[in-house]
């Protein structure tokens, strides 16, 4: 556990630092300072947030180009045909906490489908070293997992909204469905990976996240 849990390198400890001093400065922020100044910073934070990641990767090569690629143009497409046509995730819209927006989705959606495929890919990489359709498939699921997490949070930090209020059943088997193909391009595609910064990130994701959805 604590090889892919300790920073080592001098990058890994200062951007694991920065990322939990963002996210707890953020929970403070929202809570007790000023909450719609802190949820509008949200498009700052998740970019920086993507910056630090590909920093944090050993190569960037080809293959994580490909990979950050298919994850992007997959996850904007799917968002499209869901805020326009209600399809594969239900009807829902945007808010305006996640910056500029084409066609209805916020471009820094697609970088945060990225940013996902990558952190949870090489979280499941790291328990399923010798499997990529397992770790794609573990992958899949902490994305599911954690955007069980995020649902009841969506609306009230005004990121996104179904229509019916709550995200229905087709949302989550819609996001599996989703997110395997593109784990396992990234499972294929990205050597070696980073695991450090990766699970430092989905268990903050899940923390922040868990905090707010439990308040």
């Amino acid at each position: 556990m604590k090889d892919f849990f300790i920073p080592k390198t001098s990058t890994a400890k200062i951007s694991v630092g920065l990322i939990w001093l963002f996210h707890f400065s953020g929970l403070l922020g929202i809570l007790f300072i000023n909450r719609e100044l802190f949820l509008e910073t949200t498009p700052v934070n998740l970019f920086i947030t993507i910056v630090l990641l590909f920093v944090n990767l050993p190569d960037v090569n080809k293959g994580v180009m490909l990979a950050a690629g298919a994850a992007f143009v997959v996850g904007m497409g799917v968002e499209l045909l869901g805020v326009n046509f209600g399809l594969i995730f239900g009807q829902y819209v945007y808010g305006d906490n996640l910056g500029v927006k084409v066609g209805g989705v916020p471009l820094l959606i697609g970088a945060n489908w990225v940013m996902l495929t990558f952190i949870t890919g090489a979280v499941g990489a790291v328990f399923f070293k010798k499997s990529a359709v397992f770790a794609a498939a573990f992958g899949a699921l902490l994305m599911v997992l954690l955007d069980l997490v995020i649902e009841p949070v969506a609306p009230k930090f005004d990121y996104w909204e179904f229509a019916n209020k709550t995200a229905p059943l087709s949302n989550y088997i819609g996001w599996f469905l989703v997110a395997f193909p593109i784990q396992w391009i990234y499972q294929k595609q990205v050597k070696p990976k980073d695991t450090v910064f990766s699970f430092h990130l989905v268990l903050i994701q899940f923390l922040f996240f868990g905090i707010f959805s439990l308040l």
